[in-house]
């Protein structure tokens, strides 16, 4: 079925839109589904705020060579799935590498990241990042390692001195009393 024009150039700027939009875009094989396991990668992908979309690879096609994105292509054989990620760019990997190992009959293509097109390998890679949110804790884990150490540091001379001042104190108590 050949969609009219208008359709088609309202279909590839909503693809051009969320290509452009997304920090991450896997490209999915989901050949061999069923509707009930597909509606579950849907959900899943879904509550971590990515899109899951089956597009047609002519559209996907145009819409990516007109934002730079024209490497795309080469994954573009077959039916394809795009997980467009406005957000945490390694959720889509990680979520769709997850299920694969549930649901061997879902393919990894391909992607792009910030802007460049990545491999399926590359997507995996992606896919065994931690997340945003532990990569966040670990670097301010980091950090603050200095400023801790520092503030042990400066309450441990504190504490020194304390001590000092005790026992001159009590020294000198004890000097000036009479015997």
């Amino acid at each position: 079925m050949e969609l009219p024009k208008p359709e088609k150039e309202a279909a590839v700027q909503e693809v051009r839109e969320k290509l452009s939009k997304s920090q991450a875009v896997v490209l999915a094989d989901y050949r061999g589904l069923n509707v009930s396991a597909l509606t579950e990668l849907r959900r899943k992908l879904g509550d971590a705020g990515i899109e899951f979309k089956i597009v047609k690879n002519t559209l996907t096609r145009i819409a990516s060579k007109e934002i730079g994105l024209g490497e795309l292509e080469r994954y573009l054989e077959g039916p394809t799935a795009i997980a467009f990620a406005p957000g945490d760019p390694v959720a889509p990997a990680k979520i769709i590498s997850e299920f694969a190992r549930e649901h061997r009959e879902i393919g990894i293509k391909g992607g792009a990241l910030q802007g460049r097109v990545i491999g399926p390998d590359d997507v995996r890679s992606l896919a065994e990042l931690p997340s945003r949110e532990v990569m966040l804790a670990r670097v301010a884990a980091t950090m603050a390692a200095p400023i801790s150490g520092l503030a042990r540091a400066l309450a441990g001379t504190v504490r020194n001195l304390a001590y000092a001042i005790d026992a001159v104190r009590r020294q000198e108590e004890g000097e000036g009393a009479p015997a």
